[in-house]
């Protein structure tokens, strides 16, 4: 997990930029994901006051110690977020893919098509620059963007301060666009009321079974880039019945955001959410 990847740099920053003014807030400097500490003392000597999950050495024992101490802790704030949008009337997406599945494009066309029934915000998770959250900026919508550095997902404490920096308005849709990854992102409440995946016609059919555990933790699986289906032999029941083998109550859409293919039923499920 997170203690093998970029996430556990001690010299990884997090940030939030408002494309509007331009104001950019350090969310994370030095991130430790909430650890209590950071390892640069001598490993004799290892008790914290206040840790509240102890450390077990060896072989992937303090791994799993400290995805314990991760999960836990972001569970709490996730479920902070998940009352703050309840008791706002604030429907929170998360959006996840692997890059280039046509998350922002999506976004942009639903933003286009729903801008007049509907307040839509978005938080943008990437590792670099701000280019989605302008193009989401561009489109007509309010948006922030979360520059995760060298972290692989957005974590419930980068949505709690995106979400009181943005201020939805009661009856809004804001969609969290995850940073592109199949993984992580399976294992981290944000508080949102679902995961959607997107997943485009140019993988192919076998995402869902490669990724298991993120296809079961989705609601929804949108199948993007339809238009493209015929050029490159994308084989939908193949697709469908993989979502379906992964995730049997799993909601599928077939769309292309590019051409507006299937936007309306997409756009007409958006809507009956706040209902």
């Amino acid at each position: 997990m997170c203690g093998t990847c970029g996430c556990a740099d001690p010299a990884n920053e997090v940030s939030m930029t408002n494309p509007e003014t331009g104001v950019k807030t350090l969310l994370k400097n030095g991130v430790d994901h909430g650890h209590g500490h950071k390892h640069d003392h001598d490993h004799d000597d290892h008790h914290h006051e206040g840790d509240d999950v102890p450390h077990m050495h060896g072989p992937g024992g303090e791994i799993i110690s400290l995805e314990a101490a991760v999960l836990g802790k972001n569970d709490k704030i996730a479920a902070q977020n998940r009352g703050w949008f309840q008791g706002r009337g604030v429907i929170a997406l998360n959006i996840v893919s692997s890059p280039g599945a046509g998350k922002t494009t999506l976004l942009e066309s639903t933003i286009r098509q729903m801008k007049d029934e509907v307040e839509i915000t978005v938080v943008e998770g990437d590792q670099m620059t701000a280019n989605d959250a302008e193009r989401i900026q561009q489109a007509g919508a309010r948006a922030l963007q979360i520059n995760t550095g060298a972290g692989c997902h957005l974590e419930a404490d980068m949505i709690a301060a995106a979400a009181r920096s943005l201020d939805p308005q009661p009856g809004s849709i804001m969609m969290i666009e995850n940073v592109g990854n199949l993984v992580c992102p399976a294992m981290f409440d944000l508080g949102e009321k679902m995961k959607i995946a997107v997943i485009s016609t140019t993988e192919g059919e076998d995402k869902p079974i490669k990724y298991p555990h993120m296809f079961r933790a989705v609601e929804w699986v949108v199948i993007n880039k339809m238009d493209l289906a015929p050029h490159v032999d994308f084989d939908e029941e193949t697709c469908r019945k993989n979502i379906l083998q992964v995730n049997p109550g799993a909601k599928i859409l077939c769309l292309s955001a590019r051409t507006g293919e299937g936007m309306d039923e997409w756009c007409a499920a958006l809507g009956a959410l706040q209902a």
